[in-house]
Formats: C-alpha cells, structure tokens, sequence
C-alpha cells in the first residue's frame, strides 16, 4: 500500500481524498450553519425556529435543499443564459476553493503553501464577479443595481481587510497560516494570542467581514425593502442555492480567518490542555454565533453610512495602524509584543 500511495496515481488518490474531505466537511458544516443560524434569530426573536423536520428541526436544512433542486430553473427571456447559469456556480466554486489552504491542525491541511494568505485573499476578491455576473445576465435593472451596489461595497472593505492582515504579517513574518498560528503559542495560552497586540484590528477585521461577505447590517446589495431581493431577484432553484451556500461559505471562511489571525487557530486557550482541531472548530462556531447575533439585532446602515465607514474611517484607520505596528515590530517593543518573527524562524528550523 506504502509503495502504491508513492506512485503518481497513488498520490493522485491521495489528494482526491484530502479533497473530498475538506468539501465534505465545509458542506456538511454548512446544513448546521444555516440551521444554528435561523435557530438563533428565532431565539432572539422568542420563536422556536425550525423544530419540525427531524429531531429538534436538524434536517430542516436538508428538506429545503431539496426543495430547491427539484424545483423548476426558471431563466428570463432577455437574460444572456450562460452567464445567467455561470454566475452563481462561480460564486459558490470560488468561496469553495479558497479552503484549500486553511489548516485545522498543524499539517492538516490541503496546500501548505508560503503564500496562503495571498492566495485567500486573491480568492475572495474574485467572488464579487458571480454577482456581478448574475446582476448584469439577468437583463433587469434591479438585480443591476445590486450587484454594482455588491462591487463598490466589497471592493471597498477588501482593502481595509488587506491592510489589517498586513499588520499580522508584520508581526509573524510570514503569510503561512501554520507560522502565524506559531507565533502566537506561548506560555500564556489565550494572553499569547494576537488579538491582544492587535485589539483594535479584531474589531475593525469582524465589521469588515460584515460587509465582505454581505452580512447583515451591510446586506444592501440583497435589501428586500430597496431593492426587491437585488441580485438573486430573478434567481430561483439551484442557481438561488449556489448562491446562498457560497454566500453561508465565505461566511464561514471569515471565521476560520478570525480564528487562525487573532485566536491562535488549533491551540489551546489554556496551556494545559492539548491543542488541537476542535479548538479550530469551536473558535469558528463561535465567531458565526457572533455573525448570526448581529444579523438579529443590529438594524440595516444606509449605503451612504456604509461607504463612508469603509473609505473615511476604516481605511485611514487600518493604514495608521500598518504604520505602528511596522514601528513597534521593528524596535520590539515591550520585548518583541509585536514582533515574533525569530519565534517563528526557531520554529520552522
């Protein structure tokens, strides 16, 4: 078996394995996500939520998928087809792909590659073009409006999201997820973690993932009260479902990149017990709790308020922060607080 898993067709297997498992995983997590998510707006809203397909509601999910694949594509008559039909598969092919290099453990990962945090980034960035897409091919001027609405927002908070990751880069010298979870493993267990040095950035890296991934109180490209549904409004069966599994996907996405940046990824909060995957896990249950907290309680901005928090406070902000913390790393303040580049080069060698 050693021998055959070293032949080219062996290691072909392998990856399709490794593959299938990290899909399987994301899509699976996927039918809990949406139903923790209802659950808790329920919650919120003192309703029960699903609770009658399955024990305790949990294959709601699965009845509604369902639902959507059986039901009838409808495509408008002046839409251009194929890029009606291509659009939301590229939404969910891209929020999908882009897990290939998130690790949840040390080596568990698909592609340990040097340059991961280049590689989401570049990733997440393409995803605004299957609304894009899907805005424009339906041939109507609603789901138009949408999608530009779509464009100019998630454009606008990629670029605070890449300068708070730059300052994380700063302080680990590496854009390895696996180096930037190193950086952060001390004595001090959660105290090591980077969201202490760099507090100020989690916050404004949360909002920002907000309105990345069209999250509530940002979801203006999709506001049912201004824009009847936007982009997705001529989107009906599985097309509609690619779409909101991509959405629920990138969603998640930002959750593991909270948890891997700032909260130490795989490790333990205390340093007694064992690292491991079900710390990764929990850290990104727990930060869609958070995200599904603040679509229940935090009314819709108006996309006036909402450009201006991204370019006027944001992006000014992020970029003084990149200046400080090169400061403080370079001088190792506070005995290298900021600075953990040689604790990641003892590790690697």
């Amino acid at each position: 078996m050693a021998e055959f898993l070293a032949t080219p067709a062996g290691i072909g297997l392998t990856i399709l394995v490794q593959v299938l498992a990290v899909v399987a995983f994301v899509m699976i997590s996927l039918l809990f996500l949406v139903y923790g998510d209802r659950k808790i707006w329920a919650a919120v809203q003192m309703r029960k939520g699903p609770n009658v397909v399955g024990v305790f509601g949990l294959l709601q999910t699965v009845a509604d998928a369902l639902k959507y694949v059986v039901k009838e594509i409808v495509v408008p008559a002046g839409a251009d087809r194929a890029v009606f039909m291509l659009a939301p598969l590229t939404s969910f092919v891209l929020a999908l792909i882009a897990w290939a290099v998130i690790p949840f453990n040390e080596g568990w990962v698909l592609a340990d590659i040097n340059v991961a945090i280049l590689y989401v980034f570049a990733v997440s960035s393409l995803e605004v073009y299957g609304v894009i897409m899907g805005g424009w091919a339906s041939n109507s001027k609603y789901p138009f409006l949408g999608s530009l609405r779509s464009a100019a927002q998630m454009i606008s908070y990629e670029v605070s999201i890449g300068l708070i990751i730059i300052g994380v880069i700063l302080s680990t010298g590496s854009l390895n997820f696996g180096d930037i979870v190193a950086a952060q493993d001390g004595p001090l267990g959660f105290f090591n973690w980077y969201w202490l040095p760099h507090l100020p950035m989690v916050f404004l890296f949360f909002i920002s993932a907000l309105a990345e991934t069209n999250r509530p109180p940002f979801d203006l490209p999709e506001a049912e009260s201004e824009l009847v549904a936007g982009y997705q409004v001529e989107y009906s069966s599985t097309p509609f479902l690619l779409f909101m599994a991509g959405e629920y996907i990138a969603i998640f996405l930002m959750c593991a990149l909270m948890s891997l940046l700032f909260f130490g990824g795989w490790l333990s909060p205390v340093p007694f017990l064992p690292d491991g995957p079900f710390w990764m896990v929990a850290k990104m249950a727990f930060f869609f709790f958070l995200f599904a907290m603040v679509k229940a309680v935090v009314p819709r901005y108006r996309y006036d308020q909402l450009m201006r928090l991204g370019w006027k406070v944001f992006l000014p902000f992020s970029l003084g922060w990149v200046v400080l913390v090169a400061f403080l790393a370079k001088f190792e303040v506070f005995g290298g607080f900021w600075a953990r580049w040689p604790e990641v080069a003892a590790v690697v060698q």
